[in-house]
């Protein structure tokens, strides 16, 4: 049995050229700059009140293990002077904030102005809390005739927290902690007007007001900074996550040139995956044309078994992207890695069409060059089932185009090892569309025997057997593969382009052809797919960055 190996490095695209045509691109329009204001705008408002619900939550969970700890310790410690009624207090604030924390789970969805009553209560509560405390240990400090307690320790804890957690505009967050930062002082105005023993020891240390009111101020205005910094940031990150009139929801892959997101149209809401290309790879001629050129191949081509590209642009910091359809399913290569090789009649069902996507490029003279089980999608789309989308034109080459041809130098070689042609591993620029029909024939071998038609430990292992050696009857691996099915992948990997099919169509017809004892339809793909398929989960992640 050949020696297995890590296939993850031979999957790597190797992509070379060192010369490139000026990079003729459109601009997108990023727009204005957003600022970071409630009801700007749908997006970011919505942004904001999901992000208010979370911080929220954390806020009551943390105010509320803190007053945990404290309300564990007053029962434990056998000196506490607490009164049964502040007692009591602590314990309803604690399971009030305990209560707000589970009630803004992840599922709910409440609206801004429930958020802002919750927000109230979150930090209403101990505020009150802190007035009733304060309001006691003066009055006893007073009757005994000790020094003013030092007062602010708690409420800048409040302040900050308040400051940390709730994303706020900095004039509101000034109101806010304005509020919380007179409280305190409230409170000993409160006592020297109501209280003659408490009147007289402020006469007496009036220098704990004056030291207050500095804290008080102290830690307003650092909250307030410290809102505006936070707020500052958030915008930043959301703004780092716009391109034109997309919004990037996640990552969905990444690699060595770039990054695809999840992502979303503002206006439309429609999902779709956007493809990055980093800054400091952009700078690289022979990627931007590679880019350049994978944009404009696929934006021509219309089966619906390719890959559909919506848009394509570059941000101001020189990122390069373009957006393409969100497919819901998985990659021929995760889906044989994660259920096994697929029954004969499943791969015949998927490789005639894709057959069809490459028809169409092969009409318009483009060659794909890359086809692999990584760059094609067993995706659902319009409620039907293992629909194939061909993905990743990132090294098409027009067969007739002089210019294009220069990017890829004499003696190089393109592709991915594993499923590349004798002709492509020899660096024959003037390889045609018989070279995708020798790469579909080893997607055929992999899917029906879960391994590629060569393994080697290095790439270059690989490469020379594509150009050297035959490969293994794909029945010794899978004995239930048909033999004109065999027959047909065995033709596709012939080592000279004249013995292979010589077009898509001519295989695709040969394929229809195959007699399978189990036939495969789009019933049959719903069937696998509700006992198997976790679509909301997959996305073209394998495409090449």
């Amino acid at each position: 049995m050949p020696k297995k190996f890590d296939t993850t490095a031979l999957e790597a695209t190797i992509d070379t050229g060192s010369q490139s045509t000026p990079l003729l691109t459109r601009l997108s329009d990023l727009g204005a700059e957003v600022a970071l204001v409630e009801g700007s705008g749908p997006e970011l408002s919505d942004e904001i009140r999901q992000l208010l619900r979370e911080r929220l939550r954390v806020a009551a969970i943390v105010l509320c293990a803190g007053f945990s700890v404290f309300l564990i310790y007053r029962l434990l410690a056998p000196e506490s002077t607490e009164s049964n009624s502040i007692f009591v207090f602590h314990i309803v604030v604690t399971l009030v904030l305990g209560l707000i924390g589970v009630s803004l789970c992840r599922k709910c969805n409440p609206s801004t102005v429930h958020l802002r009553i919750k927000e109230l209560l979150i930090f209403g509560f101990p505020a009150a809390f802190f007035v009733a405390i304060n309001a006691v240990a003066i009055d006893e400090c007073a009757r005994e005739h000790q020094t003013i307690p030092q007062l602010a320790g708690p409420w800048i804890l409040l302040m900050f927290t308040y400051a940390m957690f709730i994303p706020n505009t900095t004039r509101r967050a000034a109101i806010v902690l304005g509020m919380i930062a007179v409280l305190p002082l409230a409170t000993l105005i409160w006592l020297n007007m109501t209280s003659e023993t408490c009147h007289q020891l402020l006469a007496e240390d009036q220098e704990a007001f004056v030291v207050t009111a500095l804290m008080m101020l102290v830690g307003m205005v650092t909250g307030t900074v410290g809102t505006y910094t936070i707020g500052a940031l958030r915008r930043e990150a959301f703004e780092a996550r716009q391109l034109g009139q997309y919004r990037l929801r996640r990552l969905i892959g990444a690699g060595g040139m770039g990054e695809v997101h999840l992502a979303e149209h503002q206006m439309m809401k429609r999902p779709c995956a956007i493809k990055l290309i980093h800054p400091a790879k952009a700078g690289d001629p022979k990627v931007l044309a590679r880019f350049e050129r994978e944009v404009r191949a696929t934006a021509k081509l219309t089966h619906w078994n390719t890959i559909e590209i919506f848009d394509y642009g570059r941000a101001a910091d020189g990122t390069f992207y373009y957006v393409m359809e969100y497919l819901p399913g998985m990659s021929l290569a995760e889906l044989v890695e994660r259920f096994g090789p697929l029954p004969p009649g499943r791969a015949i069902h998927l490789l005639r069409q894709v057959c069809g996507a490459l028809a169409e490029a092969h009409a318009r003279g483009l060659i794909h060059r890359d086809i692999k089980p990584g760059n094609i999608f067993a995706a659902q789309r319009g409620g039907v089932y293992d629909v194939a989308k061909l993905l990743d034109f990132g090294l098409v080459k027009p067969v007739a185009d002089v210019q294009s041809a220069d990017l890829t130098q004499e003696g190089t070689i393109t592709g991915s090892p594993l499923y590349m042609s004798p002709e492509q591993a020899a660096g024959d620029v003037k390889s045609d569309e018989r070279s995708d029909i020798y790469s579909l024939g080893g997607v055929a071998y992999f899917l029906l025997t879960g391994r590629p038609p060569f393994e080697g430990d290095k790439p270059l292992q690989v490469i020379i057997a594509h150009s050297s050696q035959e490969p293994v009857p794909p029945s010794e691996h899978g004995p239930d593969i048909p033999a004109e099915l065999e027959r047909i992948i065995l033709r596709c990997l012939a080592k000279s382009p004249g013995d292979r099919f010589q077009s898509v169509a001519e295989l695709e017809r040969a394929l229809a052809a195959v007699e399978v004892d189990e036939t495969w339809d789009s019933d049959s793909a719903a069937r696998w797919w509700a006992d198997n398929g976790d679509l909301q989960e997959h996305a073209p992640a394998e495409v090449s960055v």
